[in-house]
C-alpha cells in the first residue's frame, strides 16, 4: 500500500483532490464536478469550464467544446472517450489530467477478490421484477437498464408502464424544496466496480426533461442519500441484493438515493471495496445528474461501520454521515465484542461450574447475556463467531461466505482444499492486511493474551474468586481457523500496525474530525446486540483524537425499528449542511461545529413522542440515561475503557492483591500461571495503536 494523498495538506476541493487549475494570462479554469481527476472511472467525467466561453476545449488532442454548454456558474460538460491512464485536458491556458480507469475497477482497492460469482441473473428489481440477464463478461457486467415506479394512491409502490402518462392514481410528494410533483420515481440499475448499483430519484418524464447535467428534475432537491447495508460477510460474490433505494420517506421529500450490492457488509465487509465502489457509483450519478447539493452517507449495524470508515478514511466523499443501529468498525468491533462473546458461550456450554442468569449478565456486560450474547456468540453449525471462521457455512449475511453463489468445492477446507476460499474477514480483505508467511492466510489481529474475563464482577463480589479463576483458567481462544482452543489468541503485530495505520480501525481523526454526524439509535439494550454503548465507542474515539465530539449529535428513540431516522431529523442534518456550505471559511472541525442548528443537540425521545434535550452521556445522570441506560461488553467488563478500540493491551505483572476480593494460594497460583506473560493494563495505549493520521489510501 502507498499514501495517495494527504487532505490536510490541500487548500480546497472536490474529494479532497487538486481538480482544478487556473491560468491568469486567460483567466481559463477546468474543474472535475464529479470527483477526483486522479480516480476518473470509465471513459467520461463532467468537467467545468469558467472563463473565456468562446474557449475550444481539447482532450488528448481532440477538440471536445461541442460537449459543453451554459451550467450552473459557467460551462459544464460531460466529456468522453477518456482512456485508461493519463489523458489531457486543455482549455486556453488551462491544463488539467485526468487519470482514467476502467468502469470495472478497480482503483484504490488492489487487485480484485477471486474467485467472484456473477449474480446478475439471480438480482431481482423491486416492484417490477425482472433481473438484469446472464453477465456480459468476466467482470459480471450488466447491460444498463431505467424503470419507472410510482407510488398509489393507496400508498403502495407501482410499475409504471408508460412514462409518458401518469396514472390517474399518482400519488404527489412535496419536496424540502417546496415543489409538489407526480411521486414517479425513475430507478436505474446496472454494474460499477463489478457491483450491482442502483439509483432512485423523482422524475416525471411526462413533466421533466430527459435527466442530464443541465436539466433538474422538478422532483429532485439536489441532495444524494447514498444507503447502505447492514451484516458483515466474507464476498467472493457480486451478491443479488443492494441496500433500499426505494426509500419512499427520502424520496418524497426530494432526495435522490443510491446504493450497491459491494455496499452491504452482509454481502462483502470490505470497508475500502464499499468506499471506491461509493466514489464511482456518485460519480456516474454526478455525471448524469449534474452537481450534488451534498451527500450523506446513511447506514445501520454494518452500514453504519461504512459510512463511519469511508467519512474517516476518505473524505470528501461524504458530506455528512447518519449511522443508525451503530456500530463503529468491523475489525476493532470483532475483536473487542463479538470473539468474546463466543469463547464465553463456548465456556458456559462446557464448564462443570454452575452459573445463574445474574452472574452471567455481570461476567458478559451486556443488558442480558442469553439474548445478546449468543446472538453474537451463536452462528450456524458453529460456536464460534462466523466473521473469523474461514469454513462458516454460507448464506448467514452474519458468518461464512456471502450469498450461497460459490460452489462448495471453491471454498476452503482445512482437509479437502486448503487452498480454497477462505470465509474470515481478514481474508476477505487480504489486500489490506497480507499473507502471514507461516501460513499463507491473511493476518489477524485477533487478540485475548492479558484479558481479565469478570474482572468487574469478581471486584464487585458478583461472582466468586473460584468463578473468576475458572472462567480465565477454561475461555481459551481461536486456532488460525476461527475454532477453540485452549490457548489465548496471540494478535499479529504487523496485522495490529496495519489496521491502526491504514484506518479499518475507526479512531476519530482524519475525514471525521470535520464532518457532521448524526447518530440516531434505537434503543434495545435488553435484547439485541445493536446496544446503546456503540455510539459511545464512537463518542470516545472522537474526543481522544480531536478533544471534543462536538461534532457528532447522539439521539436515542424508542421502539424496535433498528432503521427508523425520523424526516424531522433528516431534515436537521440537511439544514446542518445547508449552513455550513453557506460559511465561506476553510472546511474545518470548527467551521462544523459553529453552523450546526440550535436545535440540534444530543438527547431522546420518549414513548410519548416528547424529546427530551440533554448531553449524552455513558454513564452520567439524565432523564435520557434513565430511560434508556447503557451497559457494556464483555470485555468492557473485563477493564477495556469504553472507547474499546484497544485490540492487543499492553500488559503488567500479574498481582494477586490487585483484585477487592481474596484469593486463595491456590487461586493466585492458578492466575499466575494463567498471566504469566501479565494482564492487560488499560491505562497505556494498545499495542500499535495510533490516531489515523493518513487518508486516500492505495493497496
Amino acid at each position: 500500500m502507498r499514501l495517495a494523498i494527504s487532505v490536510a495538506a490541500l487548500s480546497a476541493a472536490i474529494l479532497g483532490a487538486a481538480a482544478a487549475v487556473t491560468f491568469a494570462a486567460d483567466n481559463t479554469q477546468l474543474q472535475v464536478l464529479s470527483g477526483r481527476a486522479d480516480m476518473v472511472s470509465g471513459s467520461e467525467v463532467l468537467i467545468s469550464l469558467k472563463g473565456a466561453p468562446q474557449t475550444r476545449v481539447m482532450l488528448n488532442g481532440a477538440d471536445v467544446t461541442a460537449a459543453f454548454h451554459p451550467g450552473e456558474g459557467g460551462m459544464i460538460g460531460l466529456v468522453t472517450g477518456l482512456k485508461p491512464g493519463k489523458n489531457e485536458l486543455s482549455a486556453g491556458g488551462s491544463k488539467l489530467e485526468l487519470v482514467g480507469y476502467p468502469i470495472t475497477g478497480p482503483i484504490f482497492s488492489g487487485p480484485h477478490q477471486t474467485p467472484f460469482a456473477c449474480r446478475t441473473e439471480a438480482f431481482t428489481l423491486a416492484v417490477t421484477g425482472g433481473n438484469l440477464g446472464a453477465p456480459l463478461d468476466a467482470n459480471c457486467s450488466a447491460k444498463t437498464r431505467v424503470d419507472y415506479v410510482y407510488k398509489g394512491g393507496d400508498g403502495k409502490m407501482k410499475p409504471l408502464t408508460d412514462p409518458s402518462k401518469p396514472p390517474a392514481d399518482v400519488a404527489q410528494a412535496k419536496t424540502s424544496t417546496g415543489n409538489t410533483v407526480n411521486f414517479i420515481v425513475r430507478v436505474e440499475t446496472g454494474t460499477i466496480n463489478r457491483a450491482i448499483y442502483q439509483t432512485a430519484i423523482l422524475h416525471d418524464p411526462s413533466r421533466d426533461a430527459a435527466p442530464d447535467a443541465w436539466h433538474k428534475p422538478a422532483g429532485w432537491n439536489g441532495r444524494l442519500i447514498y444507503n447502505y447495508g447492514g451484516g458483515c460477510s466474507s464476498g467472493y460474490s457480486q451478491a443479488k441484493s443492494t441496500a433500499p433505494v426505494l426509500r419512499e420517506d427520502w424520496l418524497g421529500l426530494g432526495f435522490a438515493v443510491a446504493s450497491a450490492s459491494l455496499n452491504t457488509f452482509g454481502n462483502n465487509c470490505n470497508d475500502v471495496l464499499s468506499a471506491e465502489t461509493t466514489m464511482m457509483v456518485r460519480e456516474h450519478f454526478i455525471d448524469h445528474y449534474g452537481p450534488l447539493v451534498h451527500t450523506i452517507g446513511q447506514g445501520c449495524s454494518g452500514g453504519a461501520m461504512q459510512v463511519h470508515l469511508i467519512a474517516q478514511n476518505y473524505p470528501g466523499i461524504f458530506d455528512g454521515i447518519i449511522p443508525t443501529c451503530t456500530h463503529p468498525d468491523a475489525i476493532s468491533y470483532y475483536t473487542t465484542v463479538v470473539s468474546d462473546s463466543g469463547l464465553l458461550r463456548n465456556y458456559f456450554e462446557t464448564t462443570k461450574q454452575a452459573w445463574t442468569t445474574e452472574e452471567k449478565d455481570a461476567v458478559a456486560g451486556f443488558a442480558n447475556w442469553d439474548p445478546v450474547g449468543l446472538s453474537w456468540g451463536k452462528r450456524p453449525q458453529i460456536a464460534s463467531p462466523g466473521w473469523i471462521v474461514p469454513d462458516a457455512p454460507q448464506g448467514d449475511n452474519m458468518s461464512g461466505c456471502s450469498d450461497r453463489a460459490l460452489p462448495s468445492e471453491g471454498l476452503y477446507d482445512p482437509v479437502k482444499n486448503p487452498k480454497g476460499a477462505r470465509c474470515s474477514i481478514y481474508d476477505n480483505s487480504i489486500n489490506v492486511f497480507g499473507r502471514d508467511p507461516k501460513t499463507g492466510f491473511a493476518r489477524s489481529p485477533l487478540d485475548n493474551v492479558g484479558v481479565e474475563y469478570g474482572l468487574s464482577a469478581f471486584n464487585q463480589g458478583k461472582i466468586s474468586a473460584e468463578h473468576f479463576v475458572s472462567l480465565n483458567e477454561s475461555v481459551g481462544g481461536f486456532d488460525v481457523d476461527g475454532h477453540f482452543v485452549a490457548a489465548r489468541t496471540t494478535g499479529d503485530r504487523e496485522a495490529l500496525r496495519i489496521a491502526y495505520e491504514t484506518g479499518r480501525v475507526l479512531t476519530g481523526g482524519s475525514g471525521l474530525t470535520a464532518i457532521p454526524i448524526l447518530d440516531v439509535h434505537t434503543y434495545v439494550d435488553s435484547y439485541d446486540h445493536h446496544a446503546r454503548v456503540d455510539a459511545f465507542m464512537t463518542r470516545a474515539r472522537l474526543v481522544a483524537a480531536n478533544g471534543d465530539a462536538d461534532n457528532q449529535v447522539l439521539i436515542e428513540l424508542p421502539g424496535k425499528n433498528l432503521n427508523a431516522l425520523p424526516t424531522d431529523l433528516l431534515m436537521e442534518m440537511d439544514r446542518w449542511l445547508d449552513n455550513i456550505a453557506k460559511d465561506p471559511s476553510p472546511l474545518s472541525h470548527a467551521k462544523v461545529v459553529r453552523n450546526k442548528p440550535a436545535g440540534l443537540v444530543d438527547g431522546c425521545f420518549t414513548v410519548d413522542h416528547e424529546r427530551i434535550n440533554e448531553k449524552a452521556t455513558f454513564d452520567g445522570p439524565g432523564e435520557c440515561n434513565k430511560l434508556y441506560p447503557s451497559h457494556g461488553t464483555v470485555r468492557m467488563a473485563a477493564g477495556l475503557p469504553v472507547a474499546s478500540d484497544i485490540m492487543k493491551c499492553q500488559l503488567k505483572p500479574f498481582d494477586a492483591k490487585s483484585y477487592k476480593q481474596a484469593l486463595s494460594a491456590d487461586q493466585a497460583a492458578r492466575l499466575k500461571k494463567v498471566f504469566a506473560q501479565g494482564v492487560c493494563d488499560y491505562s497505556k495505549p494498545g499495542v500499535a495503536q495510533k490516531i489515523v493520521k493518513t487518508e486516500w489510501l492505495r493497496f
